[in-house]
């Protein structure tokens, strides 16, 4: 369990380019909707390469893969370090190297604690992938560090470096309990509206989840809050994220991971909705990056109990791979909407009312409010999207 929350927490990489993003935007290097784009590109190969790595580890095994991908994340970086002029090479280097590389990170440590715990897979998958949360945080702290004292090119070499030094020996460690042979794609899954239900309802939940750790720190800039400032919020919200995927894992265990997933939603919903919007100086900011980070957290990590909840153990690598897949399109262009949303109304140097366009798009017309009920054979989910309200939200 420690090795795989250790491997995890540095799958965490692509959810702190936030700071690099602004710190290459000071540079002039390129539009605000081009740099989130590298960083939605990273986070989206954890779709796009969902189903290829699920096969991959399935021929390969769970520790050979995952010593791939640690080659992956921390070469990404140091190859990243001679790209730093360069829009297109970053796209390729921290946004496809490094996408793969987490996405077999996802897909390894995803299906594991569904081989060893039954009664408390909640929790166990909580704690995984809280892992993630905590080295979110760490990594904040760490990289805005090197950002003040070193150059964008160092600041990549060192983390490249750092990132195979912790993975490589936790890779090591991971285990698989039973290997089974399961298929690369389950076509029968798609005749269970309850899989159905699930796949397109959390691909559209995709789209808003990414816009706030990717926005932090240029938001706080527009409400005259220093760049220090903005990386400890993001380091929040990161550590908020680990204890919601702690919090929303056990909750899981009580209530049914269903409904846990459904809290969890509404939870970054509201949050986004009711806080984000009237955050016009430090405190309420803060409550919104606390709010937002757990149920943030917590779909990521219900996803896999509902998944083994629904399927058990045997197809949970299949199903989850199908699942992932499905928030390509969200992962992808979720933050880069928001993005040009906020260019069109005059980006950063605008100041708050900027982004008040973009947190419309993320709390209204994207997902206003799912409503997921807790189901089990006797049961079924409910999805329900209420209309866009753009239009008549206060500008």
């Amino acid at each position: 369990m420690t090795a795989r929350s250790a491997f995890s927490s540095w799958a965490r990489l692509p959810y702190c380019w936030g700071l690099m993003q602004a710190k290459l935007a000071s540079e002039h290097l390129a539009a605000d909707t081009t740099l989130a784009f590298i960083g939605s590109t990273a986070i989206a190969f954890i779709s796009f390469g969902a189903i290829i790595n699920s096969r991959l580890i399935r021929y390969w095994g769970t520790r050979n893969a995952a010593l791939l991908a640690c080659s992956l994340l921390g070469g990404s970086q140091i190859l990243s370090s001679w790209a730093t002029k360069n829009v297109t090479a970053l796209f390729i280097t921290n946004g496809a190297v490094l996408g793969m590389g987490v996405s077999i990170c996802f897909m390894a440590c995803s299906s594991l604690p569904g081989q060893y715990f039954k009664r408390r897979r909640g929790l166990a998958n909580g704690c995984v992938m809280a892992g993630g949360g905590l080295g979110g945080f760490v990594l904040s702290f760490i990289m805005n560090g090197l950002l003040s004292r070193l150059s964008i090119a160092w600041t990549f070499r060192i983390l490249g470096f750092i990132t195979l030094a912790v993975t490589l020996p936790a890779a090591m460690l991971l285990k698989e309990r039973i290997r089974r042979p399961v298929a690369t794609i389950d076509w029968t899954l798609f005749a269970d509206p309850k899989f159905l239900l699930l796949f397109f309802g959390s691909g559209i939940a995709t789209f808003p989840l990414l816009v706030p750790p990717f926005f932090i720190p240029l938001y706080a800039a527009s409400i005259n809050l220093s760049i220090s400032t903005g990386s400890i919020l993001l380091a929040i919200f990161n550590l908020s994220s680990a204890f919601g995927r702690m919090g929303f894992g056990q909750l899981g265990d009580k209530i049914g991971p269903v409904s846990s997933l459904s809290i969890a939603l509404i939870t970054s919903t509201l949050s986004m909705l009711a806080i984000w919007p009237v955050s016009n100086s430090l405190a309420p900011f803060v409550l919104f990056v606390i709010i937002n980070g757990i149920g943030n957290g917590g779909f990521f990590s219900t996803i896999p109990s509902v998944v083994g909840h629904l399927y058990g153990p045997s197809r949970l690598p299949t199903a989850l791979a199908m699942v992932v897949t499905a928030w390509g399109a969200g992962y992808m262009m979720g933050a880069p909407i928001a993005g040009y949303i906020l260019k069109t109304y005059g980006g950063t140097e605008a100041g708050r009312a900027a982004f008040r366009p973009a947190m419309v798009y993320v709390a209204w017309e994207r997902f206003l409010c799912a409503r997921i009920e807790n189901f089990d054979d006797k049961k079924s989910v409910r999805i329900r999207l209420a209309k866009s309200a753009i239009n008549s939200y206060p500008r």
